[in-house]
């Protein structure tokens, strides 16, 4: 009963001593996930004679998991048939990966992660242990990110996404996961210029759809600008920044409407953690493939897909200052820390549960930590207004960290 897991609000336990079943000449014992995590249960079952033991799980993905599973089986000191579920269900995306250990914990079957699959095995034959390569860390980041969206589209009947495609690398990292999961055919994506938009972001949206063979449009935002600007005199600052992102979000939803297409949001960890996202604007949409990917781990994934796949990202859209390009010479850095030193700060803060002191003593300076803080604390309630999104890390925003939006802890982590 912690992070996505709230079985106890559901299911009442059985606290009865665990009991084995015979199968032919085999003496079973089952498990249930969590089971394994625990001794009590596995010392009971062998106490009853267990000679193998079947461990069924939904256990979600999250980086690092399966090595984790295989710790686990080894302690047993028994044959374990560890079978886990696959596929994606809202925020959880499930790798499937079962496999098959011997009394000395190798391995000895493996099943395909992230999709289904099957095997016959004969309990009475000893089989050799296999060599398992350690799975490739943003290649099994990738195939989470493609299987979440995959099956949220599929399974929730849509017909495909709607991506406003802004030159800048959130939103092309997001068109290429969207053309692998559902097909290029089915991402459609619009360009919606102001008149702050630069040349390169043009030509860099354009490219990136014309490599992806995805449906490109360009819808200018200049209109609806100046007519609000005529209607609400004055505007300047970030109410005027936002009210482009906020145009924005209204051509997308309305274009989502009249095509039945689903809008996909763009948004990384970084961006949802400090709250550098608008309401209604570009948090509009019905899911975010980059939810709890950070700013860095967007740019390395981009460079992983640019040498491992097929997908070309445009170099310059990785390479390029990332902004917002909602007024002249705008940058991210104007109102954040250099992205290295912000993602730092926030995974001490929200996967390891840092305070201040230990987060300082990484080499970070007190003050930076501390506004830091601040803006993750104050956009929690942006976040319970944002849109789901595939989890793959061991905390993610939503059911993983339920903070407060009122609270009177700031200031003493």
């Amino acid at each position: 009963n912690y992070g996505v897991f709230d079985e106890k609000r559901l299911f009442k336990s059985d606290d009865s001593t665990a009991k084995c079943f015979d199968y032919i000449d085999k003496r079973i014992g089952i498990e249930i996930c969590e089971d394994l995590w625990s001794t009590v249960r596995t010392k009971q079952l062998k106490a009853d004679g267990a000679e193998l033991l079947i461990v069924i799980n939904g256990s979600p993905f999250t980086v690092n998991k399966q090595e984790i599973r295989y710790e686990l089986t080894q302690d047993t000191g028994l044959p374990v048939i560890y079978v886990n579920q696959c596929g994606g269900q809202d925020d959880l995306v499930f790798d499937g990966a079962s496999f098959v250990t011997n009394t000395e914990g190798e391995i000895t079957h493996r099943l395909k992660d992230f999709a289904p699959d099957s095997l016959t095995i004969d309990l009475h034959k000893d089989s050799a242990p296999i060599s398992i390569p350690q799975g490739e860390h943003y290649h099994l980041i990738y195939e989470a990110l493609k299987c979440g969206l995959r099956d949220y589209v599929h399974k929730n009947g849509f017909k495909g996404v709607l991506i406003g495609l802004s030159g800048g690398i959130d939103s092309a990292l997001s068109a290429i996961i969207a053309a692998d999961a559902l097909g290029p055919e089915n991402v459609h994506t619009v360009m919606l210029p102001s008149p702050f938009t630069s040349n390169d972001s043009h030509e860099d949206a354009k490219t990136l759809a014309e490599n992806l063979g995805i449906k490109y449009d360009i819808v200018p935002i200049a209109p609806m600008m100046e007519t609000m600007e005529r209607s609400l005199t004055g505007l300047n600052g970030l109410a005027h920044e936002n009210m482009q992102s906020r145009a924005r979000g209204l051509i997308l939803m309305t274009l989502s409407n009249q095509k039945e297409l689903m809008v996909l949001t763009t948004g990384n960890k970084s961006e949802m953690a400090c709250g550098y996202a608008t309401l209604y604007g570009d948090m509009c949409g019905g899911y975010n493939v980059l939810k709890d990917l950070y700013k860095t781990e967007v740019y390395a994934l981009s460079r992983w897909i640019n040498d491992n796949t097929p997908h070309e990202m445009p170099e310059r859209i990785i390479t390029k200052v990332p902004t917002a390009e909602l007024r002249e010479n705008q940058t991210d850095q104007d109102n954040l820390p250099p992205y290295e030193i912000l993602d730092d700060i926030l995974e001490h803060l929200i996967e390891f549960d840092e305070g201040f002191e230990e987060i300082e003593a990484r080499g970070h300076d007190r003050e930076t930590i501390e506004k830091v803080w601040t803006l993750l604390d104050i956009a929690e309630y942006k976040r319970r207004q944002s849109a789901p999104g595939v989890k793959i890390t061991s905390r993610a925003f939503g059911r993983d960290r339920r903070y407060p939006i009122t609270n009177k802890f700031k200031g003493h982590i």
